[in-house]
């Protein structure tokens, strides 16, 4: 049943209240007013009846009933009453409307009975010889001495005088006070229902108001207020439940601020947090997770809500995770291995129970901390160790095996004796040429974290020449042509001594992967469209090449893409990876593409321009 609005449970039962007080009253009054008219009758009745009662007293006394009869006819016309002189053996004597000896004996008649016992004696019935209502008052006439039956001894009236009225009058008055009191009532209730209406609206309209500002704080809108709206016809019940409302909305427009505030917080660090982190209910369903997560795994934030978690995180190593902290209630630390499209991700995982306020388990919260970076750096570093020690161990090992052969004898033996000493020196000298570039790069990378390396503006063109020149020799050498191509007016920003140095690593690096009569060029350009402030320093070989999977790796330390040419070469392996330390000292950068075959371009980036 649907509830009915309060005018409508008001208004209702205050008009059936009315109509039924109105009917009440209107039955009381008219039944009042009726007895009293009747009780004044019998007042009036009674009253005639002492007038008349010397006169027939003295008529019966001498026993002159003929004019006794005339009396009573004169009598009753004259004040339209009707008289009635009745025996003490209940016959009539005499009557104002009818011959007595046609009328039936009286004596059992209330109203005679009682007055024969010598009280007045009254009764109100429909007369069957009139055919109408009427009203009787018996008066007892005494000192008569009418001789009595034995039967009537017990008496002390000697007859009985009685005087009645019709009542037909009455009852058409009051049908008239009927009439009048209805359309009365009416009038009354439709008034009593206007104004009842109006004071049920004046009660229900400030309590609509309340519910319309209700809504709105239920809506979030606490710009309101109610006492102002209903303070003028509201009752003071409703006045202080409006002020209590609105203290209400207040302190419920201050929470709610604090807790967007606090949620906003929260949301802020959930967001910023560099780790991926996601909740999950007790369903495995995702509950939320932060921009990283998302990231991580190749979904939006506002679509993996709600999904399961084999749906957003494709690992089946970190869903049993999920599933055993969930099952046993422990915590499960483990690394784990996710596959993405950039190849492998390292994750220190971390699974918890995720509780609430109350302390009870909601579900699980994921927490994955990328370690790739660092795994990166471990096998790097790894390889670094395997590679200078081997480096290292290759010359020193040499080194030791022809010292031993000459102490073994062959020192001996002239000829074999300076042969095996040019090899240890060339030895030596690639081990002294490994710890210098070791001691330089280390040098570079110190003073770039320090911020120690010098930069001027300058132009370029001397820096490349420079380089050229010190790289002729060997390119004569090797039967290898340099082609020089710098504009003079290109400037930039460097430390000459070690770009220079980057440009003599770049160029043996080309001469070294070369073939007789090739060539290796160094050119010079400024930056092109989205490059501005940038001057590309490109130099490009015609030799071997390098295959594409050595690419990634080219300028890591002791990274060799042909380790048997490069010792042949006699190179250090660490050339490129000075080449990038000094361009990433110059807020620069190196790259590399090669054909295998064809040959191969370094581009190095650093800041410039052409000159004013």
């Amino acid at each position: 049943m649907n509830p009915r609005k309060l005018i409508w449970q008001i208004f209702p039962a205050n008009v059936l209240t009315l109509f039924l007080v109105t009917i009440a009253l209107s039955w009381y009054g008219v039944v009042a007013l009726q007895e009293f008219y009747l009780h004044d009758t019998e007042s009036d009745l009674e009253a005639r009846a002492q007038l008349a009662a010397p006169r027939i007293r003295e008529f019966l006394r001498d026993h002159r009933h003929s004019e006794l009869k005339e009396y009573c006819i004169q009598a009753g016309r004259s004040s339209g009453t009707r008289i009635t002189v009745i025996a003490p053996d209940g016959a009539v004597v005499a009557d104002s409307n009818e011959d007595p000896g046609a009328m039936e004996n009286h004596g059992q008649r209330q109203e005679i009975v009682e007055a024969f016992r010598g009280n007045v004696g009254v009764s109100r019935r429909y007369s069957k010889t009139l055919q109408e209502n009427l009203v009787y008052v018996a008066l007892p006439l005494t000192g008569i001495g009418i001789e009595r039956d034995r039967g009537m001894v017990d008496k002390r009236a000697d007859a009985v005088l009685r005087v009645s009225v019709s009542v037909a009058a009455l009852d058409v008055a009051m049908q008239r006070i009927k009439t009048r009191l209805f359309f009365g009532s009416v009038a009354v209730l439709v008034l009593a229902g206007l104004v009842n209406l109006f004071i049920s609206r004046n009660i229900t309209r400030p309590l609509e108001q309340m519910t319309g500002i209700a809504e709105r704080f239920a809506a979030g809108d606490f710009s309101v207020r109610m006492l102002p709206k209903v303070k003028r016809r509201a009752s003071l019940e409703v006045a202080t439940l409006a002020a209590a409302m609105d203290r209400m909305a207040e302190l419920l427009d201050e929470k709610i601020a604090a807790i967007v505030s606090q949620r906003n917080q929260l949301e802020t660090v959930f967001s910023s947090m560099v780790e991926a982190v996601v909740a999950i209910d007790t369903e495995e369903r995702v509950i939320s997770l932060n921009q990283a997560a998302a990231e991580l795994f190749g979904v939006e934030r506002g679509a993996a809500t709600g999904r399961i978690v084999q749906q957003v995180v494709r690992n089946v190593q970190l869903q049993q995770h999920i599933s055993r902290t969930l099952a046993a209630r422990e915590s499960v630390v483990d690394e784990i291995i996710l596959q993405g499209e950039g190849g492998e991700r390292y994750l220190q995982t971390t699974v918890v129970l995720l509780g609430n306020g109350a302390g009870e388990s909601v579900g699980v919260l994921v927490v994955m901390n990328d370690v790739t970076r660092i795994r990166r750096l471990e096998n790097v570093r790894r390889d670094f160790v395997a590679n200078v020690s081997h480096e290292l161990r290759t010359p020193i090992t040499s080194i030791r095996g022809y010292v031993e052969t000459l102490l073994d004898g062959a020192l001996d033996i002239r000829e074999d004796a300076v042969r095996f000493l040019e090899i240890v020196l060339h030895q030596s000298e690639r081990l002294a040429t490994i710890i210098d570039d070791l001691l330089a790069l280390s040098k570079i990378e110190d003073r770039t974290r320090r911020g120690a390396i010098p930069l001027a503006t300058g132009p370029l063109l001397p820096v490349v020449e420079a380089a050229a020149q010190t790289c002729l020799l060997q390119a004569e050498q090797a039967g290898i042509t340099l082609d020089i191509d710098c504009p003079p007016d290109l400037e930039v920003e460097m430390n000459a001594t070690l770009l220079e140095q980057a440009l003599v690593n770049l160029l043996v690096n080309g001469i070294s992967y070369n073939r007789p009569g090739g060539r290796v060029g160094l050119s010079a350009t400024p930056g092109g469209e989205g490059e501005e402030g940038k001057v590309k320093i490109v130099v490009r070989d015609d030799g071997i090449g390098i295959a594409r999977e050595h690419l990634p790796r080219l300028f890591e330390r002791f990274y060799r893409s042909d380790k048997a040419r490069s010792r042949a070469q006699g190179g250090s392996g660490l050339g490129l990876a000075i080449v990038k330390h000094i361009a990433e000292a110059h807020e620069g950068s190196i790259t590399a593409d090669s054909i295998e075959g064809k040959g191969s371009e370094f581009v190095l980036t650093i800041k410039g321009q052409k000159a004013a």
